[in-house]
C-alpha cells in the first residue's frame, strides 16, 4: 500500500522560512517522479514543484521560482520543499505527489499518488 505522508506546515510570517517533508513508503522511491501541489481555499490545485527520479531536474512554476527549491533523498525515500521569502499567497494546503515516469508532469491528474496534505498559513 503506497502512502505518501507530508510534515513541517503551520503558522510563519511574511518572509520567512519553512521547509516540508514528504515521506514515502509501499513503492520503490527511486522510481518515482515527486511533485508539490498546493490549494488554497475556493481555488483549484496547482503545480509548484517537481523534481525527476534521480533528482537531477526540476521544474517550478513561475510564481514560487527563485523562493522555492525541491529536493529529494532516495536513500531516505523522502521528498522536501524549501520555501523562502514566503508571501500571504503562499497560504494553502501543500500536497506531495508521486508519479512513475521519466518526465516531470505538472497536471494534478497526472499524479497516481498523494498525500494528505499539510496547512501552510502566512501571515502578513
Amino acid at each position: 500500500q503506497v502512502q505518501l505522508v507530508e510534515y513541517g506546515g503551520g503558522l510563519v510570517q511574511a518572509g520567512g522560512s519553512m521547509r516540508l517533508s514528504c515521506v514515502a513508503s509501499g513503492l520503490t522511491f527511486s522510481d518515482y517522479a515527486m511533485a508539490w501541489f498546493r490549494q488554497a481555499p475556493g481555488k483549484a490545485r496547482e503545480f509548484v514543484a517537481a523534481i525527476t527520479w534521480h533528482g537531477g531536474v526540476t521544474d517550478y512554476a513561475n510564481s514560487v521560482k527563485g523562493r522555492f527549491t525541491i529536493s529529494r533523498d532516495n536513500a531516505k525515500n523522502t521528498a522536501y520543499l524549501q520555501a523562502n521569502t514566503l508571501k500571504p499567497m503562499d497560504t494553502a494546503v501543500y500536497y506531495c505527489a508521486a508519479e512513475r515516469t521519466l518526465v516531470l508532469p505538472t497536471l494534478p491528474r497526472q499524479y497516481t499518488y498523494w498525500g494528505q496534505g499539510t496547512q501552510v498559513t502566512v501571515s502578513t
